[in-house]
Parts: structure tokens; C-alpha cells; sequence
């Protein structure tokens, strides 16, 4: 009873509060309203704004031409000083919204609204109908829609479902992700879309070390242009959710953050598998936001349940981890027992992105990084699970230098210690150089070493221009693995880019000059071209990219030092002893895209019998002195192998703001190896899926 009292209390307290301050408050006076009653004051106001819209507003031409028939939203502002400020506007056409700006700027200034006698302001939203409609037409309370937001500090409205003041800090949401440290999330398939704005001759782009963050990409290309060319103008709530908006958008005078959903539901049919069907089932939440200018932050949590092809399943359970859980599902993480063939694999990612000046970007965070203009990278690429980095960009003149340090895992049970996965260290430093207008150059050098002899994360390496292989020399042999490279690009012209990667290992310059094909020449190298609109053809992409990786490169005798994590490579996707051409073709248009990918290789695998335990050079998780003669080393030895892939997809986005994409995927491979054995066989796929997924990293199907 004493609780049913107290809440009756707080009701008519507040009721009464509420009541005692409508009558405490004064609208502001419109001219030809003084002589009104404050009672009528609003509805004065209000008829005075819509007649003096309608006189004034001139639709502009486009909107004329397209028959446009809808509403433009605004939220204004009377202040203190009677002086009319327009918020937020809320237009399908840009032309609109520079036409609603120019007609409030030429409002005359009124008398203010009052509080207690006060001078103070009004927020009110109106939605103006086009085309125009005359209201003195109409009756004046079918009209009259504008409405007081709030007046006082203490006294709050909700200004729309999306737009909650309850605090005096909170403003309309201006999409400031797209000017931001955010990091634009790394998809071969978004990033071709200004992939060619940013290629364009005389631009001072770097285009190498991904994810890139909006900022750094937003003066080659409009995200928000793009974003808002797409909107479908929805009046619900729900509409604006599902199609143009994010679920959640707040943003304050020093705050902003944004709430959406993750989906990848999917369903498929493998014709070689011996389960009836294929499924991922992704559910998970993303926020993003930023605080001040300078510092953003990214946290997604996905909690998943997949069943892949057949030769997916065997690639994951091939990568199996040291304890019960009987598969690695690529790309993603450890993946435990999921009813019949099927993996649940939990997957957290998240970083900080702080820019303490114009020049510098610095991330600390868990997931993944890609250094190359390629489909694939021969020096860090993003086919491994997500792993804690630490990563410093400093760009200034012609030079972006990029330095990474990562924390990754052997998870291998031959070195379990107390059931915990053995800690290696990775440092990369990658440097890109525009040389002109056409020629980029970039120098690469990557460090691995292990948590052995109490030895920990080497204080050494933190040093950001220092060269590793002097400093793995000084630290003794064995201390380390120290891989460098080289790359370059060549704009041919505004349509056409050359790119390529070169990697060096280990390398004798006696065996080269002798021609024995040593078994230490241990390099790769990548060459590699994109046409944009090609053949005249807007938005749409061709590119022509050939990889091959000798033998042995990227593995080590003592295993641990090797370039991987969590039993995946951490550079190209099928460790070395292969050749590769890739031919790729991405078009979009509006919300519909389609992606074409083939890929035509060559790989050399271990026979791993009785009679032939040898390292052949292809699997980075064999010790190189396995190998079985240290000359006549080829590319494709072992058991020769040759495949080919061919994926098709096509969708349609329904969310742009989050990428939420209803697509179909078709994949044929074909897997000949010359000697079948249990673990390698003549096989030939053919996948369909179809399903709705939020597109925010690469899944890659082409083992």
C-alpha cells in the first residue's frame, strides 16, 4: 500500500509540475500575432510558419522533373534572441535541403518565447509536404503540424522515435563516422567502390595498408553523398531502420554512437557433401562511436553456428587446435562440435582509434590488418583469425609509414604448456613512398619471435625505424625469423593501375648464379592489374593478378618462429610451393552488385606416408630440414596439384548505412591432384547459398 501511495504521490507531482509549467512558458511571438492570447499564441505561430513557407518556397527544378511527391522534415530552433536557426533537415534531394536553409535564413527576427518571464528558447519540428500545399486552403488544425520540441532545460520532448533530449546535450545525428578515425570495414567488395577515386594520376593516396579509416579516405570520395543517394525516404520508423538508417544513432556536442545489428543467416546445398545441407547462423551487435574529434572505438561481439561445404569442414578440422574442439573455422576462430558437421564459433572484435595530431593514427584493438592492392597479399593479409595489434600510421609529404605489432598463437598440441596456447610475437613495418604522380614504392620488413626463455614481447622491437634484420642478428641465431619485401604501383592512367608484391625469406645468391634451384631461395612475388569502368562501363572492375611463392618460404626450423597463427597462414591463403592466376570482375549499381572470381592454381602438397614423410614446401608448419634434397627445388613439387574456382555472387543491399546485404552465391571447385591419398582426392564441388548478411570482412572460399 505504502508503494501504491508513494507512486500516486510522484503522479500528481509531476503532473502538477508539468501543468504549473505550461502556464509559466510564452511561445514566441510571430508578427501579426500580438494581439493573440498566449492560448492561441502556438497555433498562431504555427499558421504564420506554414504560410510564410509556402509563399516563400521555390521547389527546385529536379525535384519539378522527377514528380516528387513526399515531405522534407526540419527541426528549428526560435533562441533566446527571437533569431530562427534550422537544425536538422531531413530530404531526399540535397537541392531541398539548401532550399529549406536559404528560406529560414530570410525569416525575420520575432520576439522570443519566455520562461517565468524570461527570455529562452523553442525547438519545433515541421513537416513540409511536396508538393506545396496552400494551408489557408485547409483548416487550420489539419495544417498546422509544427510542434514545440522542448522550451526549458528542465522540460524535454521527444523530437522523433530517433531523437531523445532528455538531456539539453543531444543533437541531431550528422553521420560523423564518415569523417572519422573509424576504420571502414576491410571487404574486397566495398573497397571497390573508391578503390578508383583513390587511384586517380596526381592523388597523394596510399592505397597498401588496410582497413583504411574514413578520414583518410574521405577527401577522394563522399561516404555520406553516397549513403544519401541511396536513402529510400521512408516515413516509419521501422522503413528508416531497415532500409537508410542505423538501428541506434545518438549524438551529443562532444559524443556520437551508433548500435546495429549482425546478421550472416544462409542457407546452401554442397552436391559432394554427405549432409543434406549447408547453413551459417550469425547473430551480433556492433557499436561504434567517437568521443571528441580524435578518438573513436569499435566493438562487435558475433555469435555463430555454421555447417560449410565438404571441403570446407576438412580444411577447418585439418587446422585443429589442441584440446577437444575439433575444428578452426578459417578466418574466424576455434570452432567447438555443432550437431551434425557443424561448428559454434564465437568471435569478439574491437580497437581504439586516437589521432593525437593530423599526421598520426593509432589503433590498439583485436582483429585483422592487409597490407597490398591486391586480391591477395604476399606480406600480411587478413585469411587468419582475428588477433590482438597494436598499429602507428604517420603519414606526411609523399610517405605513409605503417607499424604493427601483433600478439598471435601457436596452438599446435606439440608445444602446450598447462593448456594454454604458446604467445608469438609479430612486428611489421611497411613504408609507401609516392615517388610521382603515377609510381608508388613501398618497403616492407616483418620480425617473428617467441615468448622462449622468459624472453616476453622484446622491448627491441617497439623501436618504429629500426631495421629487423640487424636487430634479429644482434639478438642471437634463433631469436628470430625476419622476412622483408618490396612492392610497387604504376598508374598507367586514371582507368588502369599496375600493382606487385616481391617477399624474401631466405635467398643465396651463389645458387642462383649457379642454377641448382636451391632449396634457400626462399621468395614470392605477385604482379597484378585493375581497369576501372572498363570498357567505359561506371563502376565496373576488372583485375588480372598472377601470385607464386617457391617452397619453404614463410616456414622456419623451429617451427613456432614460422609466419603463422593459429594454424593459418598469416600472408597468402595457401602458405607456399604454388602458382596462382586470379581474374576478377566486381559491378555495382545503386543498391545491386555482382562479383565474378576465378581462380586457376598450382600446388604442391606433402605425400605424408610411411615411405614419404618429407617437407616438400608447401604446409609453413613443417620444419624446412625435413625437406628430402636441398636442389632442384620447384614450384609445384610434391603431389602436383592443380585446382580451379569459380564463384559468382550477386545481391542487393537493403542497409547501406550497416551493409546489410540479401545475396546469392554460386561456387564450382575443381581439386586434381596427380596422386590421390586419404587426405588429398579428385574432387569436384559445386556450392549454392543464398541468405542476408551484414558485409564487414572477407570470408575466402578458394582453398
Amino acid at each position: 500500500m505504502k508503494h501504491i501511495t508513494l507512486c500516486f504521490f510522484m503522479f500528481f507531482c509531476v503532473y502538477g509540475f508539468s501543468q504549473n509549467t505550461e502556464s509559466y512558458q510564452k511561445s514566441p511571438v510571430f508578427p501579426g500575432c500580438e494581439t493573440e492570447s498566449i492560448d492561441n499564441l502556438k497555433v498562431c505561430f504555427n499558421n504564420k510558419i506554414n504560410q510564410y513557407i509556402f509563399d516563400n518556397f521555390q521547389v527546385p527544378e529536379i525535384v519539378q522533373e522527377e514528380n516528387y511527391q513526399g515531405d522534407i522534415k526540419i527541426l528549428f530552433e526560435v533562441d533566446a534572441k527571437g533569431v530562427f536557426k534550422v537544425l536538422y533537415v531531413d530530404a531526399v534531394y540535397e537541392s531541398l535541403e539548401a532550399e529549406v536553409k536559404r528560406v529560414f535564413g530570410e525569416l525575420p527576427k520575432i520576439a522570443p518565447g519566455t520562461y517565468n518571464g524570461n527570455p529562452t528558447y523553442f525547438q519545433y519540428s515541421i513537416s513540409v509536404k511536396i508538393p506545396l500545399v496552400n494551408p489557408q486552403e485547409i483548416s487550420n488544425e489539419a495544417y498546422a503540424s509544427a510542434e514545440t520540441v522542448h522550451s526549458i532545460t528542465d522540460l524535454n520532448e521527444t523530437v522523433s522515435k530517433e531523437y531523445d533530449s532528455i538531456n539539453n546535450d543531444i543533437v541531431p545525428y550528422e553521420k560523423l563516422e564518415y569523417s572519422s578515425q573509424l576504420n571502414i570495414p576491410f571487404t574486397h567488395t566495398y573497397y571497390a567502390r573508391f578503390d578508383g577515386q583513390m587511384n586517380v594520376l596526381g592523388t597523394n593516396s596510399h592505397t597498401a595498408a588496410k582497413p583504411f579509416v574514413y578520414a583518410e579516405v574521405a577527401p577522394y570520395y563522399d561516404f555520406k553523398a553516397e549513403k544519401e543517394s541511396l536513402v529510400k525516404g521512408s516515413d516509419g520508423w521501422w522503413g528508416r531502420k531497415l532500409w537508410d538508417e542505423h538501428l541506434v544513432q545518438v549524438q551529443g556536442k562532444d559524443y556520437w554512437f551508433v548500435i546495429d545489428p549482425i546478421f550472416d543467416l544462409q542457407v546452401g546445398k554442397d552436391t559432394e557433401a554427405d549432409f543434406s545441407s549447408t547453413y551459417n547462423n550469425t547473430r551480433g551487435l556492433i557499436v561504434q562511436g567517437g568521443l571528441g574529434k580524435t578518438l573513436n572505438f569499435s566493438t562487435s561481439v558475433y555469435e555463430s553456428q555454421g555447417r560449410f561445404a565438404q571441403y570446407f569442414n576438412d580444411y577447418a578440422e585439418s587446422l585443429k587446435a589442441f584440446g577437444p574442439d575439433p575444428a578452426i573455422v578459417p578466418a574466424r576462430g576455434i570452432g567447438k562440435a555443432f550437431k551434425d558437421r557443424g561448428y559454434d564459433y564465437p568471435v569478439a572484435e574491437a580497437y581504439l582509434s586516437y589521432a593525437p595530431a593530423k599526421f598520426i593514427n593509432v589503433q590498439f584493438g583485436h582483429g585483422k590488418n592487409f597490407i597490398g592492392d591486391g586480391y591477395r597479399s604476399l606480406f600480411q593479409s587478413d585469411v587468419a583469425s582475428p588477433h590482438t595489434f597494436f598499429k602507428l600510421n604517420t603519414k606526411f609529404w609523399k610517405i605513409k609509414y605503417t607499424n604493427t605489432w601483433m600478439w598471435l598463437k601457436d596452438v599446435r598440441p606439440e608445444i602446450i604448456e598447462d593448456k594454454s596456447f604458446l604467445t608469438k610475437y609479430m612486428a611489421n613495418h611497411y613504408l609507401s613512398w609516392n615517388v610521382s604522380k603515377r609510381l608508388n614504392l613501398g618497403f616492407f620488413e616483418s620480425v617473428l619471435w617467441t615468448d622462449t626463455n622468459g624472453r616476453g614481447f622484446d622491448i627491441n622491437y617497439l623501436n618504429p625505424i629500426i631495421f629487423f634484420r640487424a636487430l634479429e642478428f644482434e639478438s642471437g641465431q634463433g631469436a628470430g625469423n625476419a622476412i622483408v619485401g618490396a612492392s610497387a604501383k604504376y598508374k598507367w592512367n586514371n582507368k588502369v593501375n599496375l600493382y606487385s608484391q616481391f617477399i624474401l625469406d631466405e635467398f643465396s645468391l651463389g645458387d642462383v648464379k649457379g642454377g641448382n634451384k636451391s632449396w634457400k631461395n626462399k621468395f614470392g612475388y605477385q604482379i597484378g592489374m585493375k581497369y576501372f569502368n572498363a570498357f567505359k562501363v561506371d563502376n565496373l572492375l576488372l583485375q588480372l593478378e598472377y601470385n607464386r611463392v617457391r617452397p619453404y618460404t614463410y616456414s622456419h626450423n623451429t617451427i613456432v618462429l614460422n609466419y603463422g597463427h593459429n594454424n593459418q597462414s598469416m600472408a597468402h591463403l595457401w602458405g607456399a610451393n604454388f602458382s596462382e592466376l586470379v581474374i576478377i570482375g566486381r559491378y555495382n549499381y545503386r543498391r545491386w552488385f555482382a562479383d565474378a572470381k576465378f581462380i586457376i592454381g598450382k600446388r604442391g602438397f606433402d605425400y605424408n606416408t610411411e615411405e614419404d614423410s618429407f617437407s616438400y614446401g608447401g604446409d609453413i608448419y613443417r620444419n624446412y630440414n625435413e625437406r628430402s634434397f636441398d636442389t632442384g627445388v620447384e614450384v609445384g613439387q610434391g603431389i602436383t596439384t592443380n585446382s580451379f574456382n569459380a564463384e559468382l555472387q550477386t545481391g542487393y543491399i537493403i542497409n547501406p548505412v550497416s551493409n546489410l546485404k540479401l545475396f546469392t552465391n554460386i561456387s564450382f571447385r575443381n581439386f586434381n591432384p596427380e596422386t590421390n591419398s586419404a587426405a588429398l582426392a579428385n574432387r569436384d564441388t559445386f556450392w549454392f547459398s543464398l541468405g542476408v548478411r551484414t558485409d564487414l570482412f572477407n570470408w575466402y572460399y578458394d582453398f
